[in-house]
């Protein structure tokens, strides 16, 4: 995620009230950088901003969810989503997890705090693994100086055995 406090969040949803619901119910929740689109297509063409989780809706007019979701997975691997949708059904729920969903949400009453609640695992996995990726780059970095110092002692001692004799000779 390029800024984690901020995520860019894509929301798919082809009713427009139900949109305008989720969008108002994420920027309510701090969540700021909300774009709503109105089909699949529209998501698609808005790709090159590259957002960080998108909130899709299974079923809608033109493209359906799983197009959308390969299509991104396949330009941006690292883009999360949640689907979010009135399909109780569990093959399609198992099918777009099957793609690489993170989560998929039927919507009901409390659909909307779950949306939440999974953003925020989102945000938290994703700063795990940058942080794992951190440590792991400093570990890295230091064995390789560890290395280097290692390296132009040995260098010392034989290009200037007198200077640098560990024997006293």
């Amino acid at each position: 995620m390029e800024n984690q406090n901020y995520p860019l969040i894509f929301i798919v949803e082809d009713n427009s009230v139900y949109n305008k619901l989720i969008v108002n119910h994420l920027r309510s929740h701090k969540l700021v950088r909300v774009e709503s689109f109105l089909s699949g297509e529209e998501c698609l063409k808005n790709l090159y901003r590259k957002p960080d989780i998108i909130i899709q809706d299974y079923l809608l007019d033109g493209i359906n969810g799983i197009d959308v979701l390969k299509a991104t997975k396949k330009k941006y691997p690292d883009t999360e989503f949640v689907f979010l949708s009135g399909q109780d059904n569990i093959e399609i729920a198992i099918n777009s997890m099957k793609y690489g969903a993170f989560d998929y949400i039927v919507k009901d009453q409390n659909a909307l705090v779950k949306l939440t609640d999974k953003i925020n695992k989102i945000m938290i996995s994703h700063e795990l693994i940058n942080s794992n990726k951190r440590y792991k780059l400093g570990v890295t970095l230091f064995f390789v100086a560890l290395a280097v110092i290692i390296l132009i002692i040995i260098s010392l001692t034989i290009f200037f055995p007198k200077t640098f004799s560990i024997w006293g000779t």
